[in-house]
């Protein structure tokens, strides 16, 4: 499955100097397009958490909507989507975390999960994890467990995985920001 894995970068475009200058944008929507880089993405991580027999995919806006989604399909589970500040018309839960650039938030509807789920999240890059660990504190405070964060990417020179060390959180990444694929 691995060497496979490096169809995944030839579906990335980067992009220099966005959001702001100084920062390369590794824009992964062209594996979402592409339907064989789709289907090994979601086969990928459905490989490694099956045996967990998760209740529900928790995606993180936006490109973690798509991937959550057809995950929660194969693995016959449901999709609960967390979102940025504003978009969810119920009480929620609120975190805000630092990122790569700036800061952001994100919400989760309180009812969205229940101590007897189990939850995998997703999303698209771990870059310094502050996403990655908004997304997992959020999860954890509807009671329910995290038992997997799976990612398309790491960029490591942004540190995102030493951050998850902090939420003790096992994390499958699919490949490095040279198209290297992960163990």
């Amino acid at each position: 499955m691995s060497s496979s894995l490096t169809a995944l970068w030839d579906e990335v475009v980067v992009v220099p100097d966005f959001p702001t200058p100084g920062i390369s944008f590794k824009d992964l929507s062209g594996i979402l397009a592409n339907h064989t880089t789709l289907r090994l993405t979601v086969q990928a991580w459905a490989d490694r958490f099956r045996a967990e027999h998760p209740t529900m995919i928790v995606g993180i806006e936006a490109r973690g909507f798509p991937l959550a989604a057809a995950l929660a399909y194969e693995l016959g589970c449901g999709f609960v989507s967390l979102r940025k500040p504003g978009k969810l018309p119920r009480d929620v839960h609120r975190r805000e975390y630092e990122l790569e650039y700036g800061m952001s938030a994100l919400e989760l509807h309180q009812d969205a999960l229940t101590v007897a789920d189990s939850v995998v999240v997703v999303d698209d890059v771990l870059a310094t994890g502050g996403t990655a660990v908004a997304g997992i504190e959020l999860v954890r405070a509807t009671g329910a467990r995290v038992i997997g964060l799976a990612v398309v990417m790491d960029l490591p020179f942004l540190g995102g995985c030493a951050r998850l060390e902090e939420v003790d959180v096992p994390v499958q990444i699919l490949i490095d920001d040279q198209g290297v694929p992960y163990p």
